[in-house]
């Protein structure tokens, strides 16, 4: 039983696409400086270091991979002997699960057992509710029509940083906000240390021991409110702070 599609949000909204994003990007970062190596356009084009991106051709390709391998999944499941039902499952009882159907039609099936398998959610931060426009999560970024100005990533672990990187190589200015004394702060130090520093180097403003109160919309952009006081402002804010896992059971007559 699947709500949004197979694959859930790895295929659909968080490794596939960003991977996807990212091989964008590198492309980008393997132009970078490339006539200092004798590579340039022939035929009196413009330099190398003028290309821009497409948002809207990016965001396009990525959903489009991502729909054909959550399709190629389903199809992988089918040939196996997989049942999959398009809708929400919910327990009535020993051995019946109800599933309310795509179209809105309800159905019962006989059970053994029950895997549950719902997966996570983006975690936001309390007061500030992503809008899908200016303050966004990881699910959301895709939907843009256009390259964000200046992108403020609250989070710097591997979500955080992932994208941070991706859309500074994109030539978005980006500001990454940490609460801790480095990015990346679960992994291995040395590694994160020369992240930061490629980081740094690469023109993205690191903002370290710095915790998120807020995230708030203005006329032109966003505000993050910082627990110190201090602020920082930005045309889109990504809210990379974590997953949540959600499922419920539910029984006939109460949650």
């Amino acid at each position: 039983i699947e709500q949004h599609g197979i694959g859930g949000a790895c295929v659909l909204a968080d490794c596939v696409p960003s991977k996807t994003l990212i091989a964008t990007s590198e492309s980008m970062t393997a132009f970078d400086g490339s006539e200092a190596l004798g590579i340039r356009p022939l035929g009196g084009g413009q330099a190398i270091d003028h290309l821009g991106v497409d948002a809207q051709v990016v965001n396009t390709r990525v959903k489009a991979l991502a729909a054909a391998q959550s399709a190629d999944i389903a199809a992988r499941l089918a040939s196996s002997g997989v049942n999959v039902v398009a809708g929400t499952g919910r327990f009535l009882g020993p051995g019946w699960i109800g599933v309310t159907r795509a179209g809105g039609d309800e159905m019962e099936l006989p059970v053994d057992a029950v895997l549950i398998a719902t997966g996570a959610s983006p975690r936001t931060i309390e007061g500030s509710p992503p809008d899908g426009e200016r303050i966004l999560t990881w699910q959301q970024l895709y939907d843009l029509p256009a390259l964000p100005e200046h992108l403020v990533v609250v989070g710097s672990g591997v979500t955080g940083a992932e994208f941070a990187s991706a859309y500074l190589a994109l030539g978005c200015e980006v500001t990454l906000v940490s609460s801790r004394d480095r990015v990346m702060p679960t992994e291995d130090a040395d590694a994160a240390l020369l992240i930061e520093d490629v980081f740094t180097r690469r023109g993205m403003h690191v903002e370290k021991r710095a915790r998120a109160a807020a995230v708030r919309r203005t006329e032109s952009g966003v505000v993050v409110d910082l627990q110190d006081g201090g602020a920082i402002e930005g045309s889109h804010c990504l809210v990379a702070v974590g997953s949540v896992m959600l499922w419920q059971t539910h029984q006939r007559g109460k949650a």
